[in-house]
């Protein structure tokens, strides 16, 4: 599976940005190969209908037929890439652009509320239930300054995840990471 997959065409973004789609594709990511109908049971839908949006995710390369892991009569899907990136002020050349990224920043929103809503602190132990949580922040920076904390943030995720992979009471865990520029109130003055 290759790293990554950097988008540069808004039409592009927008086949990933469908509600489905992104689930589905996450779920290929974090639990790996799967069919429509496993994945449909997942989701809640028929496997027609994951059936046709996997193939959409196919045919812009986002996933493919796991050639390892056949099922007689269902094709076994497995994602390509392990993350999906984009360039903001590139894909904000256009209208179309900038619509892709807003609805994907909400996609990516909506994902993190459910993640929260779904972490009951009663189904971990304490060690996960102490770790777990959001935090906030502000700090003054730069644009480069932000830029400095999301790769160094990228590449710190890369090697706990390598060091603790192999941990016998390793899990998967999602992790965000953003920044926005806010503009403060003595601005606006």
């Amino acid at each position: 599976m290759e790293q990554e997959f950097k988008i540069s065409d808004p039409r592009v973004l927008k086949v990933v940005a469908h509600p489905l789609r992104v689930r589905l594709l996450g779920l290929l990511r974090a639990d790996g190969p799967a069919t429509a109908s496993e994945l449909g049971r997942a989701v809640g839908e028929s496997s027609g209908s994951t059936s046709y949006h996997l193939r959409e995710l196919a045919k812009y390369g986002f996933i493919e037929e796991d050639p390892g892991r056949r099922d007689g009569r269902e094709r076994r899907w497995r994602s390509r890439h392990r993350y999906t990136s984009w360039d903001n002020l590139e894909m904000s050349a256009s209208p179309e652009g900038r619509e892709a990224v807003a609805i994907m920043r909400m996609r990516q929103v909506a994902v993190l509320g459910q993640q929260v809503q779904e972490f009951d602190e009663d189904a971990w132990d304490d060690a996960w239930v102490s770790a777990a949580g959001l935090s906030d922040g502000v700090a003054r920076m730069p644009a480069a300054g932000l830029r400095e904390f999301t790769e160094r943030v990228e590449a710190l995720i890369e090697d706990l995840g390598a060091r603790y992979a192999d941990a016998p009471d390793a899990e998967q865990v999602h992790l965000w990471v953003g920044g926005f520029p806010r503009r403060s109130t003595e601005d606006e003055r």
